[in-house]
């Protein structure tokens, strides 16, 4: 395990980020209006990477989008995007794909599932495992080696990867190489310390987090370990996993406690914690310079284990 020495202010790249977003609470929206709103933040910019190819394909009636990158080396990363399983899409986390890619050399699938409220828990979950079996079971149909597959997502996206990583623990065929999770979010109870320390969380309040888990949740119980990986009761024998944290989240202490778990069952996992950053910085590395690092950070890690 290793983590970062915290740091109390808010670095100021971040800042500057958080500032040209203005206020924004997506708990006093609709979810039409917070869609649109997610979607105008997380599409500007500049595009990533250019690739070898992206297609947009159709796996088990998924929309997945797949990005290969120039220098290819046959591995592959399925990915799940945040957005509090209500919101993002392919479109919102295309140049985190592109960045994923070009960075790892990693073939990246980038999975379109099914959104809450219209399609409620365990829709999500169903449509990441039904996706990643099939480039388990079909990799090389597909461009890559069914061998040499990882996972990877961002807060609701690190809770489907965390949650396939189990479900798929037992399954007959190739295992899944590792588990990059990006401030996931993984216990629907809320209950740990970061709730309260960051309940007016910079990027992410824990009222908001309440209000996806309305959506997506509904009514069902919050310690199925498809909802909140960390109340699994048997961690071992899953990938290797590295899990990253924001000092300035609500869901930083769940995401370290899992890492936790993970270790505790023989796990190989890794935390670590960024200073002086809010939930969400995983997509500014056009901007902000711990963006920037971890993104290098996650690639390494991605050509190293896959």
């Amino acid at each position: 395990m290793a983590g970062t020495v915290a740091l109390m202010t808010v670095h100021p790249d971040i800042q500057k980020v958080l500032d040209a977003r203005g206020v924004r609470r997506l708990s006093m929206m609709t979810v039409e209006e917070a869609r649109a709103s997610h979607f105008e933040g997380a599409t500007a910019g500049p595009p990533g990477p250019d690739m070898d190819d992206v297609s947009d394909l159709s796996i088990a009636d998924v929309r997945v989008r797949r990005y290969r990158p120039v220098e290819a080396t046959g591995a592959a990363i399925v990915y799940f995007h945040g957005g509090g399983w209500v919101l993002g899409s392919i479109e919102t986390h295309d140049r985190q794909c592109r960045q994923l890619a070009h960075g790892s050399g990693a073939t990246v699938f980038n999975v379109d599932y099914r959104r809450a409220p219209e399609h409620p828990f365990p829709a999500a979950y169903d449509d990441a495992l039904v996706v990643t079996r099939h480039v388990l079971e079909a990799g090389a149909s597909l461009g890559v080696d069914p061998n040499r597959v990882g996972l990877a997502g961002d807060s609701a996206g690190g809770n489907l990867a965390a949650a396939v990583a189990i479900g798929s623990r037992n399954s007959v065929g190739p295992d899944i190489r590792a588990q990059l999770l990006i401030y996931p979010a993984v216990d629907a109870e809320m209950t740990s310390a970061s709730h309260h320390e960051n309940a007016d969380g910079p990027f992410l309040s824990t009222a908001e987090m309440a209000w996806f888990y309305g959506h997506y949740r509904m009514d069902h119980d919050a310690k199925d370990w498809r909802l909140s990986p960390i109340h699994a009761e048997d961690l071992s024998g899953l990938p290797p996993a590295l899990v990253v944290t924001a000092e300035l989240d609500p869901l930083r202490d769940e995401g370290e406690a899992y890492a936790n778990r993970l270790a505790n069952a023989g796990v190989r996992a890794t935390a670590v914690r960024y200073a002086g950053v809010s939930h969400g910085f995983f997509g500014w590395a056009h901007r902000a310079e711990p963006s920037r690092r971890l993104m290098e950070q996650a690639t390494h890690w991605l050509r190293t284990e896959l």
